[in-house]
C-alpha cells in the first residue's frame, strides 16, 4: 500500500528530501536515500534521484509508510539542550535579522540529526531566542567535522531564495585548511572527476575549486580554498588526489598521522561567504578556532 502526497505551490524547485522531511516524516538523510534507493517513493509513478527537486502539483507515492513511521523520531525524542547550552549556541550567531541568521557552526556536531547523531544543530537553534516567533529553514549544509560561517533561513520565503543562489552558484564561499605536505606552487585551480553512488548507480560529477597558498613548508601547507562546485566533500577529495589530505580527516588521510600530530578535528574551516539580495551586498565572515590559529603559529 502507498499514501498519495500533492506538492503545494510553497515548495516550488524545493529539494526533495527537505519536502519530504517537511511534510512527510522527518527521517534521517540516510534512510531516505535509502527509500529511493529500494523504489519505495516515486513521484509521476517514475524513479527519482536523491538530487531532485520537487514541482507543483508532483504526486508523491510513498509505499509502506506506516512501517517508516515507527523508524522516526516523535517530536519528543528531539534533541533538547540546555538553557545554558542554547545560550552558548546563541553566542556563536554573527546575524540574526527578520529573514534569516548566519552562525560560525563549531565542528563535531552536525546540522541535522541522523541515524548516528542525535544532538544537532537545527534541533538547538529551535530552543535559542533566534527562533522564538520562526522555526529554522537549512539552505546548506557543513560537514559535522568542519567548522565556519552557515546560513539558516527564518522563513519558506528565504529558504528558497537562498536555496536557488546556491544552486546558481551566487553564493560565493571560501575556506582554509591544513594540509598534509608542500604543495606544489604550480597548482592555483582543483579540476576533478569525482565519483559518487545514487540508487547504485556510478555517478561521475564535474569538481571545480580554486587553490591559493598561504603558507607551506615541507610538512604541512595552509591554504586558502574556494569552490565553484558544491559536490559532497569535494575539498576533503580534492586534496587528497593530490596527495595532500587535510590533517585531522579520518576519511581521506592517513589515520595514524592524525593520531601521531594528535590533531582533534578536522582543520578544514568555512571562513566567509558572501551574496548579493535585491542589490544588497551580505559578507560575513566566522574566524576559526583557537586550533587553526596554534597550529599556524607553531608550524609556519
Amino acid at each position: 500500500m502507498f499514501k498519495k502526497f500533492i506538492v503545494g505551490k510553497d515548495y516550488q524547485d524545493s529539494r526533495f528530501d527537505k519536502w519530504f522531511k517537511q511534510n512527510v516524516l522527518n527521517l534521517p538523510q540516510s534512510l531516505i536515500e535509502k527509500l529511493i534507493r529500494k523504489n519505495k517513493i516515486k513521484i509521476n509513478n517514475k524513479r527519482i534521484k536523491t538530487s531532485y527537486r520537487v514541482k507543483i502539483n508532483d504526486v508523491v507515492k510513498i509505499y509502506g509508510i506506516e512501517s517508516l513511521k515507527s523508524q522516526t523520531k516523535s517530536k519528543k525524542d528531539k534533541y533538547k539542550p540546555s538553557k545554558k547550552e542554547a545560550a552558548i549556541y546563541s553566542d556563536f550567531v554573527l546575524e540574526d535579522n527578520d529573514n534569516f541568521i548566519v552562525i560560525n557552526k563549531p565542528r563535531g556536531i552536525p546540522v541535522q540529526s541522523g541515524t548516528k547523531s542525535f544532538k544537532n544543530i537545527i534541533d538547538i537553534l529551535k530552543n535559542t531566542k533566534h527562533f522564538e516567533n520562526s522555526k529554522p529553514f537549512i539552505v546548506h549544509r557543513l560537514d559535522k567535522e568542519t567548522s565556519g560561517v552557515m546560513i539558516v533561513a527564518k522563513n519558506r520565503e528565504y529558504a528558497q531564495l537562498l536555496t536557488s543562489l546556491f544552486r546558481l552558484r551566487k553564493v560565493h564561499k571560501t575556506y582554509i585548511a591544513i594540509s598534509y605536505g608542500s604543495v606544489s606552487k604550480k597548482i592555483n585551480i582543483l579540476k576533478d572527476n569525482l565519483v559518487t553512488y545514487e540508487n547504485n548507480k556510478k555517478l561521475v560529477q564535474k569538481a571545480i575549486s580554486y587553490l591559493k597558498i598561504l603558507k607551506t613548508n615541507n610538512n604541512f601547507s595552509f591554504l586558502e580554498l574556494k569552490p565553484i562546485t558544491g559536490r559532497k566533500h569535494q575539498l576533503r577529495k580534492q586534496l587528497y588526489n593530490i596527495g595532500n589530505p587535510i590533517l585531522g580527516d579520518d576519511k581521506y588521510a592517513n589515520k595514524e598521522l592524525n593520531k601521531n600530530i594528535k590533531i582533534k578535528g578536522l582543520m578544514l574551516h568555512a571562513y566567509k561567504i558572501k551574496f548579493m539580495i535585491n542589490n544588497v551586498k551580505y559578507n560575513y565572515e566566522a574566524k576559526f578556532n583557537d586550533d587553526f590559529s596554534k597550529f599556524v603559529k607553531y608550524n609556519f
